[in-house]
């Protein structure tokens, strides 16, 4: 497979997650403020920098925008086509990494992100958020939820769809621990301590869309411990950091068909080394040592995971430099 296929899935895969990602984060965070009493709200609302954070994107809000207020934030974040990582320059940036192989991917698959694209960037969008955000959250993420189910279902299961798993799950697990990382919360000290921690635990949950499966296992109230221990260290939840880490590495191997417990590259050692870091810890030890200093250690590991794939597979005699527009969010 030419490199600059490659290329184009495995930022297709990327791209496609981080736009369904930004939604959940900022839908998730639309719903909080009407679970707060309105003098809550109302100051949150004024500050949604949190947010901002918690994505890693403060330096280009702050090119952009004055305001940290909610109206700002969203509009950064959902239809600010000069921004890359906004949901709709993600879906620009998935679109067009998409175009350029089409003879890579199926007709359903072009076809369903070409008319999320569209939907997004006409007016359609922006008036059906006015008028019921709610809604517009739903059928965005619906929409890149069916590419994804198009995606496993009719595309080959060869390299590059190996590629494309490989931009997904490395995405995913960035997000995740952007959520669990205690620095950012939206509500941070800013109501009671106890209703506050609550209500910034099930965010967190609810943006993972892991609420569910946080009650089948526990069946209790919400426990932060509980849902770092699922979100991180869960072997079978489809988002927590150590599945999608476990992912990436069988895709890493498949690619290159060295057996577990080798490796052939720079990028599947990082990755197997993350993976039993992952595999031989637990939630008790991540807690004594701190949720944010463990988080912003694996956002540096994730990235330097997504360097050792560009360079090995897509760049491999380009030297190593600082991520471009096109990488990967840097860590905090």
């Amino acid at each position: 497979m030419l490199s600059r296929v490659a290329d184009s899935l495995y930022w297709m895969g990327r791209y496609v997650e981080r736009a369904e990602n930004v939604a959940r984060i900022v839908d998730v965070n639309s719903q909080l403020m009407l679970d707060l009493p309105k003098e809550q709200a109302d100051r949150i609302s004024k500050n949604w920098m949190p947010v901002v954070a918690c994505l890693g994107e403060e330096e280009a809000f702050a090119e952009r925008y004055k305001n940290h207020d909610a109206a700002s934030v969203t509009e950064f974040l959902l239809f600010d086509r000069s921004h890359g990582n906004s949901i709709v320059g993600s879906l620009a940036a998935a679109r067009e990494n998409a175009r350029t192989v089409r003879e890579q991917i199926s007709g359903e698959m072009w076809e369903q992100i070409n008319r999320t694209y569209l939907w997004l960037n006409g007016k359609t969008a922006r008036q059906y958020f006015e008028r019921n955000a709610y809604e517009f959250f739903q059928r965005t993420k619906k929409s890149l939820q069916l590419f994804q189910g198009i995606t496993d279902s009719v595309m080959m299961h060869g390299e590059g769809w190996e590629f494309l798993q490989m931009g997904r799950h490395l995405e995913r697990a960035d997000k995740t621990s952007r959520l669990l990382d205690d620095e950012f919360f939206l509500v941070r000290d800013s109501v009671v301590p106890e209703s506050g921690s609550l209500a910034q635990w099930q965010a967190i949950l609810r943006s993972s869309n892991a609420r569910q499966a946080y009650q089948r296992l526990y069946a209790s109230v919400v426990d932060p411990i509980r849902v770092a221990d699922l979100l991180l260290l869960n072997e079978d939840f489809p988002r927590s950091v150590e599945f999608c880490v476990r992912a990436l590495d069988q895709s890493l191997r498949r690619v290159s068909g060295v057996l577990p417990g080798k490796f052939s590259n720079v990028a599947e050692k990082i990755c197997g080394r993350l993976l039993s870091e992952l595999s031989f810890n637990s939630i008790e030890d991540i807690w004594e040592r701190g949720l944010h200093e463990v988080m912003d250690d694996l956002q540096v590991k994730l990235n330097n995971i997504g360097e050792a794939i560009m360079e090995t597979y897509i760049q491999p005699t380009a030297p190593q430099a600082a991520p471009s527009a096109m990488m990967a969010q840097v860590p905090q």
